[in-house]
């Protein structure tokens, strides 16, 4: 007979993620042992094993839940109808507000992907690339015959590194910031400048 989970196993189960992402942003995954993933968890390593089998699912875990937040935040926004501009800031204000409070997980996301056995490697660069192709989909609807791929990847050269230098306690607000990129992409994309 299976043992029954604990009423409480997602909520532990999100914090041994919560603090894996941690843990790899500032260490990286290969400095981080599942010995400091306890130590930092206040449990034991059994328990870490208990709710993940291996090291490399707990790094697939903080990446893929990551990218599901955004995987569901971009087609939500494609469903949302509307206007592509309207679309296009959804988007943005979605994804400014996730990355705001998942700077560690992004962090992750943007250097361990090479840490990821091959099949859990396969199913975050999907994730990924649905979040490219309904952002790119809404980028040619906006700029019909310009480049979309090209702009979809400008757009996301803006967002993906705020991580780095943006603070959400300083001056400008995530949503304020997620309106100057929308802005910009507007004026380029609508401008008309051609790549030559």
């Amino acid at each position: 007979m299976a043992r029954p989970q604990s009423p409480d196993y997602d909520k532990r189960r999100e914090a041994i993620v919560a603090a894996a992402a941690r843990l790899y942003a500032q260490r990286g995954f290969q400095g981080a042992s599942v010995a400091d993933l306890a130590k930092a968890c206040d449990t034991s390593k059994s328990l870490i094993y208990h709710y993940f089998p291996a090291k490399d699912d707990i790094l697939h875990a903080v990446m893929a839940e990551h990218l599901d937040a955004l995987v569901t935040a971009a087609e939500e926004a494609r469903r949302g109808g509307g206007s592509p501009e309207n679309q296009l800031r959804t988007l943005t204000l979605a994804f400014m507000r996730h990355y705001v409070g998942a700077q560690d997980r992004h962090k992750v996301l943007l250097n361990e992907l090479d840490n990821l056995p091959a099949v859990a490697r396969q199913d975050v660069v999907a994730k990924q690339r649905r979040v490219i192709a309904t952002t790119e989909a809404i980028i040619a609807d906006l700029a019909p015959g310009q480049d979309a791929r090209v702009s979809a990847m400008l757009f996301f050269g803006m967002i993906n590194w705020t991580h780095t230098w943006f603070d959400p306690a300083g001056p400008v607000m995530p949503e304020m910031l997620a309106l100057r990129v929308v802005d910009l992409m507007l004026r380029g994309v609508q401008g008309g400048v051609q790549a030559s």
